[in-house]
């Protein structure tokens, strides 16, 4: 089923410096979200294996073919506006903020990367991360080479190149999870349009929603994770924060 356009997407800006926001620090908890710090260590523990693992290893636990095939009368994704939230631009993308979540993006780091050749930044698991105020919902957004994911001849420049929505699931989700729905989106930008894949899956714990896109020889994936408990209460909130992934 392909979308041909999203309110969650916003036009490309023109060259804009990515606005402040404030980071998340001990100081910014409040006395009743301090014991949260470790469940929010175990929670970031957990989102990064599904997505970190996902992107390496789903070659050794293959998913059936057909599990990641859309249904042909699916119903449409129930998504929210986001237009209101928080815009942040990352390096080649964009994503909408859901409303009190905090800035866990980890800092350049270049005392880590000097070298004889000058200051090389450390390279960074994620490219933006996001936390509820209880460290329970994560938005994560990782970009990966291509040729990490898939060996290709040529660079590649659209998703499609990584196979199709079926084929790239194989990447994308991790073995052994339950693909929930699994849609190709395309958005109209200005030199024609864009596809995204979108998947959302999970287990007895973790609900997930995932959308990717290539450009440049680059993946940039933005995923949303919740625990199931809480997908029914949030679930719409995260999905939109994924599908507003726009790469720029």
């Amino acid at each position: 089923m392909a979308i041909h356009s999203f309110s969650t997407h916003p036009p490309n800006p023109n060259s804009k410096p990515n606005p402040k926001t404030p980071k998340s620090t001990t100081t910014t908890l409040v006395p009743s979200l301090v014991p949260a710090i470790s469940k929010r260590h175990f929670v970031f523990k957990t989102t990064s294996l599904i997505f970190s693992t996902s992107l390496i290893a789903t070659q050794l636990y293959p998913i059936p073919n057909s599990s990641a095939e859309p249904s042909p009368k699916a119903a449409p994704l129930s998504i929210g506006s986001t237009k209101s939230w928080f815009r942040y631009y990352g390096s080649g993308f964009s994503i909408r903020v859901p409303p009190e979540f905090q800035d866990m993006t980890e800092p350049e780091d270049y005392d880590a990367g000097l070298s004889l050749y000058g200051d090389k930044a450390k390279p960074k698991m994620f490219a933006a991360r996001f936390a509820s105020p209880d460290g329970s919902e994560i938005v994560n957004v990782l970009i990966r080479p291509t040729n990490q994911l898939k060996i290709t001849f040529l660079e590649a420049q659209d998703i499609t190149d990584l196979g199709s929505l079926k084929e790239a699931a194989r990447i994308f989700v991790p073995g052994g999870a339950n693909i929930y729905t699994a849609r190709k989106i395309k958005i109209k930008e200005d030199e024609g349009f864009r596809t995204y894949y979108f998947y959302e899956f999970g287990d007895d714990e973790q609900h997930a929603a995932l959308v990717a896109a290539v450009n440049g020889g680059k993946a940039y994936i933005a995923g949303a994770t919740a625990p199931q408990s809480k997908w029914d209460s949030d679930g719409v909130k995260l999905r939109s924060a994924a599908i507003s992934l726009a790469v720029l």
